[in-house]
């Protein structure tokens, strides 16, 4: 009786053990996509404020304020959409790991429930 409550426990050990190891690998891949997704908004929005403030240094007859206010402001505007933009990508990421973690949390009942018959009432 102690072998075989040994050998379910060992299979449940490991059940869990590669289930937690799933669900900790989908996590880091999540954190590196949500990453990237920052990274590459960061840098769109560096660019594009590198330009502005290259050609606010630029003098000449462009660099007045009042043409260069419009342009500002519509920079600004551009870098806060991409920051929305980023933010909706990364909610949908976190979603999706959701999703795939409740999957795999819901995968042992199902399962066990499979291989247990229910006992019927009288």
């Amino acid at each position: 009786m102690s072998a075989r409550f040994d050998d379910g426990f060992s299979d449940y050990t490991r059940q869990f053990a590669a289930m937690a190891n799933r669900a900790n690998r989908l996590a880091l891949e999540t954190a590196e996509s949500a990453f990237g997704v920052q990274l590459r908004t960061f840098e769109r929005n560096a660019n594009a404020t590198a330009g502005f403030l290259g050609e606010l240094a630029q003098p000449g007859p462009q660099a007045d304020l009042p043409s260069l206010l419009p342009k500002g402001l519509q920079l600004a505007q551009e870098n806060l959409q991409r920051l929305a933009s980023a933010g909706q990508e990364i909610a949908g990421l976190g979603l999706q790991t959701g999703q795939a973690l409740a999957e795999l949390a819901r995968q042992p009942f199902e399962r066990s429930s499979r291989r247990r018959p229910r006992a019927r009432a009288s």
